[in-house]
Formats: structure tokens, sequence, C-alpha cells
């Protein structure tokens, strides 16, 4: 029995000294969640530059912002309005749904879509012969007669099937 007792406080022990190892690593927001939310961000100074990997001083500034806030408990979305209000709208990566930014989302599928209805129409009607005019119905000479007409209607259907 006490060696059972000896067994189970060795084992609550090493839990205990894992368990307060793994909270001290939490301490604080780690360089994957800043870089999480920088990631959606782009440099204000450098063009089109996530902000999660531009290697100016200006961007490790703000990745340094960022920790702070989330430090401080600040909600990602709340982040990223504060830069949005610092910067304007330019510093997000993906543009905000309202407004004329909705075109950005809109347009592209629609000129899709367009573009294959008249790609699959372009096919179709290179599928289908031309409808014969009637001057092309009519026997090409006067002196050729019905039989010869005939004759000349039934090997074109013959090449077409």
């Amino acid at each position: 029995m006490k060696r059972i007792l000896t067994i189970t406080i060795f084992t609550l022990f090493l839990a205990l000294a894992f368990a307060s190892v793994a909270f001290a690593q939490q301490s604080g927001p780690t360089d994957d969640d800043v870089n999480a939310i920088a990631k959606q961000l782009f440099c204000p100074v450098c063009e089109n530059t996530p902000l999660d990997v531009c290697p100016t001083q200006a961007c490790a500034q703000w990745r340094a912002l960022i920790k702070e806030k989330l430090a401080a408990g600040w909600s990602e979305q709340q982040i990223k309005d504060y830069f949005v209000t610092q910067y304007g709208a330019r510093v997000l990566s993906e543009p905000p749904r309202t407004g004329l930014n909705w075109l950005v989302y809109i347009v592209p599928p629609v000129v899709f879509i367009i573009g294959a209805v008249i790609l699959y129409r372009g096919l179709v009607s290179m599928r289908k012969p031309a409808a014969m005019t009637v001057a092309e119905s009519a026997p090409a000479t006067k002196n050729e007669s019905a039989e010869d007409y005939m004759k000349r209607v039934e090997e074109e259907l013959k090449k077409r099937n």
C-alpha cells in the first residue's frame, strides 16, 4: 500500500511539473498568434507586402504593436479595425464587403459565366452545319438536270453522316 501511495505521489509530482512548464509557455501571445493577424494585413509603407513577411523596421514595430494589443486582450477584429482607422482600408488583405467593394466579389464570377456561355454557343455553332440558302439549294446551272442535282445532294448528305 505504501508503495502505491509513493508511485501515485511521484506521478502527480511529474504531472504538475510538466503542467507548470506548459502553463509557463502560454503566458502571452505567441509569434504564430501575431502572424495569424499580420497575414491579413498589408504593410502601409510597402505596396502589396503582407505585414507578416515585410522586412522593414516599421513592420517589425507594427507586429510588436499587434503582440501588445493581443496581450492586452484585444480581439483580432479590434486589431484590424485599429489598423484600418490608422491607415485606411488599403491595409486589409481582403477588402471590406461594403459599397462598391462588392463588385470585387460579384464581377469575376459573372464575367466567367458569360464567357462560358459565349464559348459554349461558339462551339455549338461550329458543330452545326450552316443552313443552306435558297440559291445553294437550286441547281447550279440551267443545264443541270434534277437527277444530277439529287446525286449531288445525296453525296453531300453522305459526307455529313
